[in-house]
C-alpha cells in the first residue's frame, strides 16, 4: 500500500559553514523522518515524492528551489509535509524583527539576506496548492532562541538571536488546512539527550508515524492524533522542560498525514480516554494553561477560583479537576469550555466528540 497523495520536503542542517555545528542527531532526525515516510512498512509515501536536503544540499538556493518545486508539483489531491531540523533565528530589530530558518550557507554578517525568513516561508507555504500542509520545525529553539540542540543549556555565540516565536508560527499557519508543529516553546531548548540517536521531539514523532499515533480502525495517522502523541511523549520524556507547540488558524478537519501500516495504539476504557483526552487536548491547544487566549474566562469561568501553579499541563489538570467538582466559576461548565475551544478550532474532531 502507498500513500500516493503524500509529498514531503525534509531538511536537516548540522554542519554549517559559519554557524555553530549541531549534533549528528539533527541529520539523523531528517534522514530517519524521510525513511519512515517512505517506508512501505510505515507511512507509505512514494520514494519519488520525498525530497531530502542535508547540510551542503540545504543551501539558501537549495531550500528555495525545493520549496518552489514542491509548490509546482503539489496538487489539490495532495497532503504535504515539510520538516526542518537545524538552527532557527530572528532577524531585524524592534517591531520589524521576524523569525527565520538558517540554511547551510547562512552568513552571520547578513542574516536577513541569507536566511529563509518568516515572510518568504509563509509565501512558499501559501503557494502550495495542496489543501493539507503540515510544517514541522525541530529547531534549536523552534519557538525561541537559537541554542545548541542538546541537553546542556549552552549560550549561543554565533550572533543568532531568539528564533521562531509563536507569533511567527501563527503567521506560518495562516490559511485553510495549514498546520505547524514546533518542537518547543520560546523559553525552551529543543533537546537531544546524551546517547540518543534523535532529538526528544523527533523521537516521539517517529514513534507516532510508526503506529503509536494511528487512528483506531482508520488505517491512517491524522494530524491531531500525531500531535497529541508527540506532545504527551515529549512531556513525559523531559517533564516540565519542553512543550511542543501546535498552530493552526483555519483547520476544518483532522486530516490524514500518512498511512498507519506499522501498528495501532491501544486504548484504555472509554471513560479513562474521555477524561484524559480533554486534559490533553486543552494542554495541547492552550499550552500556557487556562489563561491562554483567555479561554477560561471566555467559557464563563472565574480565574480567581483557580490555583495557577506549575506548567500549563498541571494547571489544566487542577482546573479540570476543580470543574468536575462544580468549581471554577458560576457560569463555566465542561460543555461551555469545550464550546469555547471549538470556536478556536472548529474542525477538531476529538473536541466535537467530547461535546
Amino acid at each position: 500500500m502507498q500513500f500516493n497523495q503524500g509529498r514531503a520536503l525534509v531538511i536537516g542542517v548540522a554542519d554549517y559553514e559559519e554557524v555553530r555545528r549541531l549534533p549528528e542527531a539533527v541529520l539523523n532526525d531528517a534522514r530517519d523522518t524521510a525513511d519512515v515516510l517512505k517506508s512501505p512498512s510505515y507511512c507509505g509515501y512514494p520514494d519519488a515524492n520525498v525530497t531530502v536536503l542535508t547540510d551542503g544540499q540545504a543551501t539558501l538556493a537549495g531550500i528555495r528551489k525545493a520549496l518552489a518545486d514542491l509548490a509546482a508539483k503539489a496538487t489539490v489531491d495532495n497532503t504535504v509535509a515539510i520538516f526542518f531540523s537545524g538552527h532557527g533565528t530572528r532577524v531585524g530589530s524592534g517591531g520589524k524583527m521576524t523569525s527565520a530558518l538558517v540554511p547551510y550557507d547562512c552568513k552571520r554578517s547578513d542574516l536577513a539576506g541569507t536566511t529563509v525568513g518568516e515572510a518568504e516561508l509563509s509565501a512558499a507555504i501559501a503557494a502550495i496548492k495542496a489543501p493539507r500542509v503540515l510544517v514541522i520545525v525541530d529547531a534549536c529553539h523552534a519557538a525561541g532562541a537559537a541554542t545548541l540542540k542538546s541537553d546542556l543549556e549552552e549560550v549561543d555565540d554565533d550572533g543568532l538571536d531568539a528564533g521562531f516565536d509563536e507569533k511567527s508560527l501563527q503567521q506560518l499557519a495562516s490559511g485553510t488546512g495549514r498546520v505547524i508543529f514546533a518542537s518547543s516553546r520560546a523559553t525552551e531548548v529543543s533537546r537531544v539527550l546524551k546517547g540518543e540517536r534523535n532529538s526528544v521531539f523527533t523521537t516521539a514523532m517517529l514513534a507516532g508515524l510508526k503506529g503509536a499515533a494511528a487512528t483506531p480502525g482508520d488505517g491512517t495517522i491524522r494530524v491531531f492524533d500525531l500531535f497529541n502523541h508527540v506532545s504527551e511523549t515529549v512531556r513525559q520524556a523531559v517533564p516540565g522542560r519542553q512543550h511542543p507547540i501546535f498552530k493552526a488558524s483555519e483547520l476544518e478537519e483532522n486530516f490524514p498525514v500518512a498511512l498507519a501500516l506499522g501498528g495501532t495504539k491501544s486504548l484504555a476504557s472509554h471513560h479513562a480516554v474521555r477524561e484524559r483526552t480533554l486534559e490533553q487536548i486543552m494542554s495541547d491547544l492552550f499550552p500556557a494553561g487556562p489563561t491562554d487566549q483567555q479561554i477560561w474566562l471566555r467559557a464563563g469561568g472565574d480565574m480567581a477560583n483557580l490555583t495557577l501553579v506549575g506548567n500549563g499541563r498541571s494547571q489544566w489538570f487542577s482546573a479540570l479537576r476543580l470543574l468536575s467538582q462544580g468549581g471554577g466559576g458560576r457560569n463555566i461548565t465542561r460543555e461551555s469550555l469545550i464550546d469555547a475551544a471549538l470556536e478556536e478550532f472548529p474542525g477538531h474532531r476529538e473536541l466535537g466528540a467530547l461535546r
